[in-house]
């Protein structure tokens, strides 16, 4: 469930450029003009239209794994190890590696896997898997007959080492068919909250293996630990079988090796009888090839696998000076802690206004975890978005370092023109309270339903407010987490503001945060493996939000959830750009997608910058944007404080919740 997105569902009618207008009048879509509410053509969107909505806001709902253990030592995070015999063991291992999903995960991660299932027995007869309902555990079939049923059809039979329920380990989600087990049978299990320990665990063992690597070589010696966590991201691990050749004497160099596992063997041609000659053998924590670090100088000798194999962590120079810069530029920094900019606690001028002060006006979206409603005060004359999350609800869903996080980010962050403002919060019995700046232009998601897509220069402007949202938060070491349309707002200019804070959380740099969070079209391939992830998925995410502005669709979209993380992880390069979206608009997205987290536009040691130099960008004034000065392409025609126009009609609230004292919100 999406942490406090309460859906600005909206309509309404704005000012667009010809183009735009001409556009979609071109594709048989209403044109846009201002038409006053309650004139006779104006209207509220048709009960189709508006079920069609909400099955779209509701299969787009962000999920949330649940707290993920903390990393901290590898010992610390010891999974449960349940014996089983050698075949048990090969069925495991097969089943994992033919599942699309965790066919992706390390060798130490599935041999942790398969110690960590355990035998469980079914009666025939009986639903394993319920449809409907939320699941926790996956599956292997491992003795028996199982059948799949959805919808009342039995769809298939299960194989035996079949795995099935694998969504299950990312987050609470509600399974999608019925198993019913045909005879008695055996099923190998597995947790959600086991499989999330052997996530972080394998995670942080990896980076403690790689940096204690990465300090034994004099090439690295004086670095920071926090740019060698850095240099942790570029590795890729790679095994050479017996007698393959890994470098070549004579070859230039621009690839760095650590032997991991195995040993290699060192030979060098001897120039006056031209016979190979072994030099020497190479084993686990030795290295070769430092020096392509730094130039292209020739090998000065051949380093060969010996048997059985050998693996070794690989390290590229040209991604390393992408990512990080020159080696030698890096050693020569004296690295100082960094001071983030300060925040001031609460606007001033709004902290004589009690909750009592404040009237209501209209309900501007509704949720799960309660409702956002339009009020003003009775000392200003002002107008303000009050935010009200049902507590009980909040406890139920196990939400409330959330809603601290949203809280804490959205104070630090206040000063932005491209994050919605809060300006305090209250409490009482029932509800945590939000007062916060209303964007009365209505939400992107709606416009773009509207609309189907967007011509550029639209989708331009929109994910340039976005760019700069996200280097103000990246700034101050904060990573958002969610951003999609429905998360995107128009203020009374036309400009796009970031709103639900739910998932943001601060990531210190060189660090990892391991829960699953995001909207499932939306997260990145680290998100869903589990391998740790930190700003570099925002970067993923406004590629899919850029894709999303031009074709009216995300690039990845799957019948169910599990189908659309298979897509992710295929990759960006598989998917087919539509005629409209230009070659240069789609080279960005590309590039902000890209599989490995170091290499996508935005995260490089430029920052935010590399994306503002990119072609598609090209002449667009940056500087006009941040003074707001720059005309919006999409103006919302407002009459005042008070102009709902944009959203949807509810009625007054008569869901009261229950009161809670758990006392959660003491310090809130």
């Amino acid at each position: 469930m999406t942490l406090m997105c309460l859906p600005f569902k909206t309509k309404g009618n704005y000012t667009l450029p010809a183009a735009e207008s001409k556009r979609k009048s071109d594709t048989n879509s209403e044109t846009f003009h201002h038409t006053p509410p309650g004139s006779s053509t104006s209207r509220t969107p048709r009960p189709t239209a508006q079920r069609e909505k909400e099955a779209e806001i509701g299969r787009r709902q962000a999920q949330w794994g649940g707290p993920a253990p903390a990393p901290g030592r590898p010992e610390d995070l010891q999974a449960p190890r349940h014996s089983k015999d050698e075949q048990s063991r090969r069925l495991i291992e097969d089943g994992l590696k033919k599942n699309d999903f965790l066919k992706n995960l390390d060798p130490p991660q599935i041999n942790a896997v398969v110690d960590s299932m355990y035998l469980k027995h079914v009666k025939s007869n009986t639903l394993i898997i319920q449809e409907g309902d939320e699941g926790s555990h996956m599956y292997i079939a491992a003795e028996g007959r199982f059948e799949v049923i959805k919808g009342g059809k039995v769809l298939r039979e299960i194989s035996n080492g079949e795995v099935f329920g694998e969504l299950a380990l990312l987050y609470n989600a509600k399974r999608q068919a019925s198993i019913r087990v045909l005879t008695d049978s055996k099923v190998w299990a597995l947790d959600r909250k086991v499989f999330q320990q052997i996530m972080v665990r394998t995670g942080v063992k990896q980076r403690e293996d790689y940096i204690r690597f990465l300090q034994s070589v004099p090439t690295f010696k004086g670095i920071h630990i926090s740019v060698l966590a850095k240099i942790c991201d570029l590795i890729r691990v790679e095994f050479y079988p017996t007698d393959k050749q890994i470098v070549k004497e004579g070859d230039v160099g621009n690839t760095f090796y650590i032997v991991s596992g195995g040993s290699v063997k060192v030979t060098k041609r001897n120039p006056e009888s031209g016979v190979e000659e072994e030099l020497q053998s190479l084993h686990r924590g030795n290295f070769f090839g430092e020096l392509a670090l730094l130039n292209n100088d020739r090998r000065k000798a051949t380093i060969t696998a010996l048997s059985p194999g050998a693996e070794c962590l690989v390290l590229d120079r040209e991604p390393f000076i992408e990512f990080l810069g020159p080696l030698d530029a890096i050693r020569e920094t004296v690295w100082e802690p960094i001071e983030e900019p300060r925040s001031q606690e609460v606007k001033e001028e709004f902290t004589h206004i009690a909750l009592k002060d404040l009237e209501h006006i209209s309900t501007l979206g509704v949720g799960g975890f309660g409702r956002v409603e339009l009020v003003h005060s009775r000392r200003e004359k002002k107008t303000f978005a009050l935010k009200c999350l049902k507590k009980v609800h909040v406890v139920q869903q196990q939400q409330q370092q959330h809603v601290y996080n949203e809280k804490k980010v959205m104070l630090e962050c206040k000063e932005s023109p491209f994050v919605i403002r809060l300006y305090r919060t209250y409490k009482d019995n029932k509800y945590i309270y939000f007062l916060m700046e209303p964007c009365l232009g209505g939400d992107v998601f709606t416009m773009l339903q509207k609309h189907h897509l967007f011509q550029e220069a639209t989708a331009r402007f929109m994910t340039a407010c976005v760019v700069e949202a996200f280097d103000f938060l990246h700034k101050r070491n904060i990573v958002y987490r969610d951003l999609k349309p429905e998360n995107v707002m128009l203020d009374s200019k036309g400009y796009v503001k970031m709103i639900d804070f739910g998932f943001a959380k601060k990531v210190p740099p060189a660090s990892k945060t391991w829960t699953f969070a995001g909207t499932p079209e939306y997260v990145a391939p680290e998100i869903i493996l589990g391998k740790g992830h930190d700003r570099a998925v925002d970067y993923w995410e406004l590629g899919i939000f850029m894709h999303e502005l031009l074709v009216g669709r995300p690039p990845f979209r799957g019948s169910d959830h599990m189908k659309t993380y298979n897509m992710i992880l295929r990759g960006i390069e598989a998917v087919h750009f539509p005629r409209q979206v230009s070659k240069v608009a789609s080279r960005l997205i590309r590039r902000l997608c890209r599989a490995v987290a170091t290499e996508r536009l935005g995260y490089q040691r430029n920052g935010v910058q590399d994306i503002k130099d990119h072609d598609w960008f090209h002449g667009f004034n940056w500087s006009a944007l941040q003074k707001g000065t720059m005309k919006a392409p999409i103006v919302p025609q407002l009459s005042g404080q008070s102009d709902t126009r944009y959203f949807d009609k509810y009625p007054r609230n008569k869901d009261i919740p229950p009161d809670e004292f758990s006392g959660w919100d003491k310090d809130f």
